[in-house]
This record gives structure tokens, C-alpha cells and sequence, in this order.
């Protein structure tokens, strides 16, 4: 189902108040593109104030004029080598592509390229000259304290990523990686680094657990623990940034902050990426936000923030290469969003279905006694009326667990009028813009004519049972009854939707 997101993106600037923020990678293999105006429209509808191009294109960078979003504007790969051997190229570039446009377009940082080390090695014996050329441009333009210098990398770079305290840069870009990250703290920058949970859980064959990749949480026996620090781990993320951390240190730096320029998890895949699915990716992108607006930072520094950009704010259909490399955004080309993220306590969140038709659905994949626990509480204590869902009336069918949870779920959700928290049901619920109604059985919110009324009240005790047993066993055997509301109700009054 086309579950699909809510995203936020709240004010914070990492570098003025200490608070970390969450971003969004644009990039442009996109057939049907809308103009730069129209995604501003689309950033700012969402409150997404962070954003980072993989060039500098002039329009875009137009159009971010005024707008109050803050900008990561990108050197190209095919430019480095000219950039990084000639100090007048770098000065035309930073004269075209930044002080035309500062500061009536906040540009926060400039990149420069991407994954050259593991991509384009021939450019890195000139990838630190190109930062430092870049940089003596802003200076001599004055902006050098309002612009920050660097470059992404890819956590590839990393050996031995876990235990983290072992994790150290792959040497043979030592040569580079030392001048590098001198030249960052020297200039008060950050670290750019791409982390992706995803493509680690894909190439542990079984080892990663896909929660611990997904954030979900995890029993203290199954967190992975770092023997060197006794530092616990609950997530793929946390170990990642920390392993960069402890690899900067063993080349004797210590103060750079961390800055991650792209993660994110693709919503569909081909038959061997079983895992790239909307619930998968909904799931991390969800915690992910939440985690990083937490400002937990990681178990190495907990105070420390690490700054996000989600990869990516549009799904690139045009991009080669398997099914998931053109389905890692958030919204599609025309601004429809790919699905609903499942945040509360976050921040400045804003649903991005701008016409507010949202529905709470179950999970095709949920555990099938997990979803019948909740379709009773909600048929019960819930004061959900699942009278339609009785043999002979309109919801009868499909007749399984999945479809009369759903009904149940959605006419729970749109009784509390949508409230953050009601669309979850310990985890086998989702808010999704589709429609689930079909045939004569409308689902409440619909705005269908035979849409169904709810009320308030309990519903009677029945010994009428659906298949999917509907109208539940806590009618009549209080000992289940006690124990569900305990477990359920709690849910409604915790902060946390996963």
C-alpha cells in the first residue's frame, strides 16, 4: 500500500545552537521535475529548512532566494580535478555559483564532490586543494565564517566499522584523509559522511538483525557492545558515526564534529531486496528523525549532534541500476508523498497529504496474533463500532485478520480525529493516503456517501464472531480483558509510535 510520509523539518542550526537538524538531499534524474519554484513550495509547505544540491544550479539557487531555507550547494565530481589545480578556476566558481547569489540564498556549506575517494580516485590528490581553493575565495570574499568547506565520504572508508572502538580509515587514503582533516579543523568544518544501515544489514548476510539496521528497539541482551568501552549500541547509525569518530581519533583528531550528508532506506526493490519496502523504509526514515531531533548524538558523544540529510526528497526515476536506486525519496515527482512517517515528540511536524485524507491501515506483515489483539481492544475498549465488519454486512469481506483490523484500526483513528499516536497499534499499524474502501464497504473518513458513523459507547456483549474474531474474546473472559487494557492502553499515552 502506498503508505506514505509526513516529514518535518524543524529550525535548528547545528552550528548556532547546538541543536541537530534534519535535512533533505535533492537530486534531479527525475523525469517530470517540477521547476525550482514549485519545490520550494513543496520544501516549505513541509517546513523542511535543510536542504543539500548535488551542483549549483543557478535556478534552484534563485528560487531558494528569500525563502529562509538553508542551503548545501555541491562542486560536481567532473569539476574537481580543474578546481583542485587552479586557484583562479576555484575563485570563478565560488564568484559564480556563491556571492552571486549570497546572502539573499543562505548557502550554510559547500561540498565538494562526493565519494571521491571510493568513486573518483583519480581526483584525490587534488580533492584537499580543491577545498582549500574553494575556501581562500570565501575568504577573500568575507564568508568564510558563514560558509563551511568539505567533503562527503562513504562510511566504505571505514575498516573494521564494529566494534567501533577498533574501526579505523582505510590507509591507503591516509595521504589525503591526514592533510583533510587537519584542513577541517583548522577551518572549524565538519566531517560530511554518507551512512546507509541499509547496504550494511544487505551485505552481513543475516548477521545485522533488521531491527538493529531499522532502529527499532532492541531487549538489552541484543544490543551489540563495544568490549574495548563497554559502550552499548542499539542501532546500525549510532555504531557507523561512532566508528568514524574513533577512526579520526587514532590519526589523532578529536575535536571534528560529524555532519551525515545522506541516509535513508529505499521503499522498493527488486526480488533480492526482499527488505527495500514501504514499511521498511518508512520505519527508518521515522526513527531516524526522531533519534536525530532527540539530540542524543551517539554512546561515544551523547552530546554532540549529528546533523541528517535524508536520502532523498524525490524518488529518481531515471536512475539506472536496480529497482531501488530510483526509490529512496520521500515524495514522488508531481509532490505526492510516498508515505506517512510515523513520528510524534519530534518537533515541527507537518503532514505532507495537504488535502488531510489520511487512513490507519494494518500491516500486511504484521504478526497475526499482535493484530488481533489490537482488533479486539479496538472492537472493545476501543468503543470502535465493527458492527459492518458481522457476516452479511458490507466489510464481511475480505474475511482474515488483516482487513477487519484495518477497518477497525482506521474507524479508531478517525474517531480520535487523527490525534498523533492513534495509528499504531503496538506497531501493526500505519497511516497511509490510499483509500482502503472498496466495493459497498466505505471506511470511515472516506467521505463516501454510506460512510459509517462512530460513536462513542461500547458495543454490547456478543457471542457473534467473525472469523477474524472481530467482536472479541474480552466480552466475555475478563481475566484476557484485564490484561489487554493494561498493555494496550498504555500505548495511546507513550510518546513513541514504533
Amino acid at each position: 500500500m502506498a503508505v506514505l510520509l509526513l516529514l518535518l523539518l524543524l529550525a535548528a542550526s547545528a552550528s548556532a545552537d547546538g541543536n541537530a537538524f534534519i535535512g533533505a538531499n535533492i537530486g534531479t534524474d527525475v523525469s517530470n521535475m517540477p521547476n525550482p519554484t514549485q519545490i520550494v513550495t513543496i520544501l516549505k509547505s513541509q517546513k523542511i529548512l535543510h536542504v543539500r544540491l548535488y551542483d549549483a544550479d543557478r535556478a534552484m539557487l534563485l528560487a531558494f532566494a528569500n525563502s529562509g531555507i538553508q542551503v548545501t550547494i555541491s562542486v560536481p565530481n567532473d569539476q574537481i580535478l580543474g578546481i583542485g589545480q587552479s586557484n583562479a578556476t576555484a575563485a570563478n566558481w565560488v564568484t559564480r555559483n556563491v556571492i552571486a547569489h549570497y546572502p539573499a540564498t543562505n548557502i550554510t556549506a559547500i561540498a565538494v564532490g562526493s565519494e571521491v575517494l571510493t568513486t573518483l580516485p583519480n581526483a584525490a590528490p587534488v580533492l584537499v586543494s580543491a577545498l582549500k581553493f574553494i575556501h581562500s575565495a570565501l575568504v577573500a570574499a568575507n564568508l568564510d565564517q558563514q560558509i563551511k568547506v568539505s567533503t562527503p565520504h562513504s562510511s566504505s572508508i571505514i575498516i573494521d566499522s564494529f566494534p567501533p572502538s577498533q574501526a579505523f580509515f582505510n590507509r591507503t587514503w591516509n595521504p589525503v584523509l591526514v592533510p583533510l582533516l587537519k584542513f577541517l579543523q583548522s577551518t572549524n568544518s565538519y566531517l560530511m559522511l554518507n551512512v546507509y544501515p541499509y547496504y550494511d544489514y544487505m551485505q552481513s548476510k543475516g548477521v545485522i538483525p533488521l531491527d538493529y539496521a531499522l532502529f527499532r528497539p532492541l531487549p538489552p541482551n541484543k544490543e551489540a557492545v563495544d568490549a574495548n568501552t563497554l559502550l552499548h549500541y542499539t542501532n546500525v547509525f549510532d555504531a557507523v558515526v561512532d566508528a568514524a569518530y574513533f577512526s579520526m581519533s587514532y590519526l589523532n583528531f578529536t575535536n571534528i564534529p560529524i555532519v551525515v550528508t545522506e541516509s535513508g532506506w529505499p521503499s522498493r526493490g527488486d526480488s533480492n531486496e526482499p527488505d527495500a519496502k514501504i514499511d521498511n523504509a518508512n520505519t527508518y526514515n521515522s526513527n531516524l528523525i526522531r533519534h536525530v531531533l532527540n539530540n542524543t548524538g551517539t554512546p561515544k558523544h551523547p552530546k554532540i549532534a549529528v546533523s541528517t540529510y535524508i536520502y532523498e526528497l524525490f524518488n529518481e526515476d531515471l536512475r539506472p541500476g536496480p529497482v531501488s536506486e530510483r526509490n529512496w525519496g520521500l515524495f514522488y515527482a508531481d509532490g505526492a508523498p510516498v508515505y506517512t512517517l510515523h513520528l510524534t515528540g519530534a518537533g515541527a511536524v507537518l503532514a505532507n497529504d495537504t488535502t488531510n485524507q489520511t487512513f490507519c491501515v494494518a500491516n500486511n506483515d504484521a504478526d497475526p496474533k499482535k493484530l488481533q489483539a489490537a482488533l479486539d481492544w479496538a472492537c472493545g475498549p476501543g468503543k470502535v463500532d465493527c458492527s459492518s465488519l458481522l457476516e452479511g454486512q458490507p466489510c464481511y469481506e475480505p474475511n482474515n485478520v488483516v482487513a477487519h483490523a484495518s477497518y477497525a484500526f482506521n474507524a479508531y483513528y478517525q474517531m480520535m480525529a487523527k490525534s498523533t499516536g492513534t495509528c499504531d497499534f503496538k506497531g501493526v499499524a500505519s497511516v497511509t493516503t490510499t483509500d482502503p474502501s472498496h466495493g459497498s464497504c466505505v471506511y470511515p473518513g472516506s467521505g463516501g456517501k454510506n460512510s459509517t458513523s462512530l460513536n462513542n459507547t461500547s458495543l454490547a456483549p456478543s457471542s457473534s464472531m467473525t472469523a477474524s474474531g472481530c467482536l472479541s474474546q474480552y466480552y466475555y473472559k475478563d481475566g484476557f480483558f484485564s490484561s489487554f487494557v493494561i498493555t494496550i492502553g498504555l500505548l495511546h499515552l507513550s510518546a513513541l509510535v514504533l
